[in-house]
Order: C-alpha cells, then structure tokens, then sequence
C-alpha cells in the first residue's frame, strides 16, 4: 500500500493533485508483481496523490467508490474487456479532464472474473486495456504504467516517446 505525499516539485502550482486510487480484489503473492505495483505508484505519486488498495471482493470497491470507507465518494472506473479501448494519449487526455474535477478517481481491477453487470452500471467509466486476455495482476502493472504513461504524455516528459 502506498500514499504519495502531498507536496510535489514537479507539477504545476496552479494544478489541483488530482487524487487516484487503484484497487484490486485479492491479496498479491508474486513478488514481481509487487515491486512493479510499488515502481509505478511511486513514478505517479510525482504528478498525482496515488494510492492502492487491495480489497476483499466486488462488494468493497462498490462501497470504496461510494464512500463507505473512509468517508469519500470516487469516480468509479471499471477495468473490463467490455469497456472501451483508448490510446495513451486518450487516456492522458482522459486524466486531463478529470483533473479538474473535485472527485477523486478509483481505478478498479476484478478479479479472475471480472464485473458483474450491476457493477458496470454502477461505474461512471468502463475501460478496457484490449482484447487480449490478462492475469488480473498483470492488468493492475499496466494500468499503473498507462497512467504513470499519461502523466509524462501531460508534462512533455520524454518517457512516452523514449519508449
């Protein structure tokens, strides 16, 4: 788990940090895939306050997004094959906009399974990383570098066409 701190060196004064968490259903085994999670969120925590959280199941995103849990209601985004593909670019574009929403985001990855049909309806948002089909874990790293990906696109950073 990780929160970024409040202060950042390399945004923009006039910028409110915008406020993302990603939460995932299940607790992460792979040591692989824990660095790259804690890599990315610290990459990200420079331009945005990030935070993610693993959570039990469908049910504890629904109220994590509705405010619940600690008191604060999130824009609810859905990672699902169903949902629609953007490029980098959209998605920076996407963060953009958000940006300047008082509401924080929530990125949610579901388990093996995905959604179900009631929590698609309930997202603001429904995303989808391609057709291909990822290990749920997997899906959380590339998420994290798309939005880390994002940021730099936003700032002119060269990481996105260093890549």
């Amino acid at each position: 788990m990780h929160e970024a701190s409040s202060s950042c060196g390399t945004c923009d004064a006039h910028f409110w940090r915008m406020k993302i968490k990603l939460a995932w259903i299940g607790k992460t085994k792979d040591s692989a895939i824990q660095a790259l999670t804690g890599d990315y969120l610290e990459r990200t925590s420079r331009y945005a306050e990030i935070e993610g959280v693993t959570v039990k199941d469908e049910e504890a995103i629904l109220n994590l997004a509705g405010g619940e849990r600690k008191g604060q209601r999130h824009k609810l985004i859905l990672l699902d094959s169903r949902g629609k593909q953007l490029s980098s670019e959209e998605l920076a574009q996407f963060l953009e906009r958000e940006q300047v929403q008082a509401l924080p985001v929530l990125f949610a990855i579901g388990g093996p399974d995905g959604f179900s049909d009631e929590a698609r309806r309930r997202a603001e948002f429904v995303f989808s990383l391609g057709r291909m089909t990822l290990p749920h874990e997997l899906a959380r790293v590339v998420i994290l570098e798309q939005i880390y990906r994002a940021f730099t696109i936003l700032k002119n950073h060269p990481y996105h066409l260093g890549h």
